[in-house]
């Protein structure tokens, strides 16, 4: 059983703080939307799926698997980097921690590493020191379900909090610059881990504070609408999960992963089983990703030695002969800044004009995109409202739609008896971003003047927002 440190988690986390303050090297704050931009044009990396579950013949380890299964004898992360590179990648992103719980790096929060397994190097540094070298950039994975640390539905501490927090400030601050961190575990229906169990906007702004330039990906943003930028700096998409970027007309910036052998992790077979097809990677992949700004990440699982199997470093060498870099894609278009806050709106009570049917009003906050409160056809003038808090605090609303439809609209707040005007206008977006000065206030409604077809709304949302740094904006 592992050893929980909590109560050094908040000491260490200021220490760390303190550290790279000194230490870390200075470099330009650039907005989100250049981060953005930098991320769709570096197109194609490796995805590096290298934990317990690499000695389990499982994708899913048990999470009281002893340390010492974990021991790549010939480990040589430089192998990885330089395959890599024969593909013509730009980056990797290692699993620091998979869902079960063991961290590959020297970590001060558990036990349950590296350091007590037969190894006892810090394969994150290994990792990141190899890529460096070899021009490659450096993007690590973390899982926010951890289900050794009983970090799972149901069972989450402020304890729990304090660990997630102390092992992102480690890998933000011991490992010089990381491009991405990816994250895994959070607000999917596997996990059941919501952005309120543990909160995303508090380890949003620590992962930006450490280190601004760091984009943050969320692995698992498959409920939330293509057209919206909701709990990530990019859309992403689990080809193998069957989560599709849509190549006739994404406008956002995006990744899809897929593994080259026929799981996640190596198993025993994937030295003789056939890996996926390198033209098929190519040109009914990569290419047709990369022409609607969306990076393609390939993962490549190293067996129990540490190293790749020749048929993988074959078909990696074959990619690298069939596709070249091209350099800088298309430009991407101005969007909104990423939802990153508590919605305060969510599972409200709400009321409306009157609807069709059984499509009544907690369907427009009940947290689900596939679900829409519908206005009664014979409605003249539909409206929805959301009751929040009395005197809440609010600068952010936002109105999703299952397909674009509403076109002139108002949305208002209520306070001390009185409706007042925050939008008054129109905007045909599927997702409809209102951000404004913060306000005080108990409801929120939107009354609709103008649709293409009978009124509906998937989620009324309302949000708090902080006042974050230049980074994590989209625009100066």
């Amino acid at each position: 059983m592992f050893k929980l440190k909590a109560f050094c988690f908040i000491l260490f986390a200021a220490i760390s703080l303190n550290v790279i303050a000194q230490t870390a090297p200075k470099e330009p704050v650039k907005t989100l939307a250049q981060l953005q931009q930098d991320f769709v044009d570096l197109r194609f990396g490796m995805f590096i799926h290298f934990n317990i579950p690499t000695y389990m013949n499982q994708d899913w380890a048990d999470p009281e698997a002893s340390p010492a299964l974990f021991n790549p004898t010939k480990l040589n992360c430089d192998q990885w980097a330089k395959a890599a590179k024969s593909a013509n990648m730009t980056y990797g992103c290692i699993t620091t921690k998979h869902h079960s719980g063991f961290c590959i790096w020297d970590t001060k929060t558990t036990d349950y590493n590296v350091m007590n397994s037969p190894l006892k190097k810090d394969v994150v540094k290994e990792y990141a020191d190899a890529f460096r070298a070899n021009g490659l950039k450096v993007f690590l994975y973390y899982s926010i379900l951890d289900t050794h640390h009983k970090l799972r539905p149901n069972a989450i501490t402020p304890k729990h909090i304090d660990m997630v927090k102390a092992q992102i400030t480690e890998l933000m601050t011991k490992y010089g610059k990381v491009d991405a961190l990816i994250i895994d575990g959070w607000d999917a229906p596997w996990s059941r881990i919501s952005y309120d169990d543990v909160p995303f906007e508090a380890i949003y702004r620590l992962i930006k504070s450490l280190q601004p330039n760091c984009m943050v990906m969320d692995l698992n943003g498959a409920k939330y609408p293509a057209e919206g930028m909701y709990y990530t700096d990019i859309k992403t998409y689990e080809m193998g999960a069957g989560q599709r970027v849509a190549t006739d007309k994404n406008r956002m910036p995006a990744l899809a992963c897929l593994p080259l052998q026929y799981n996640w992790f190596w198993e025993t077979n994937h030295p003789t089983d056939p890996v996926k097809s390198p033209a098929k990677i190519v040109n009914d992949i990569l290419i047709p990703l990369n022409n609607v700004s969306c990076n393609f990440i390939l993962n490549v699982a190293p067996n129990r030695d540490g190293l790749f199997d020749d048929n993988a470093l074959v078909a990696l060498k074959e990619i690298g002969r069939l596709w070249k870099n091209q350099g800088p894609g298309t430009k991407l278009p101005l969007l909104d800044a990423p939802v990153i806050s508590r919605n305060l709106a969510k599972k409200a009570f709400a009321n409306s004009s009157w609807s069709d049917d059984s499509a009544i009003m907690d369907y427009a906050n009940d947290d689900d995109f596939g679900t829409s409160w519908v206005s009664n056809p014979t409605v003249k003038a539909p409206w929805y409202e959301v009751t929040l808090k009395k005197g809440q605090a609010f600068n952010a609303v936002v109105i999703a739609e299952q397909k674009a439809n509403i076109s002139d609209y108002s949305v208002e707040y209520f306070v001390n008896g009185t409706w007042n005007t925050l939008f008054n206008g129109q905007n045909a977006n599927r997702i409809k971003v209102h951000r404004f000065a913060t306000v005080i206030g108990d409801k929120v409604r939107i009354s609709i003047r103008k649709a293409d077809s009978q009124v509906s709304i998937a989620e009324l949302q309302v949000y708090n927002e902080k006042k974050i740094t230049s980074a994590a904006s989209n625009r100066q």
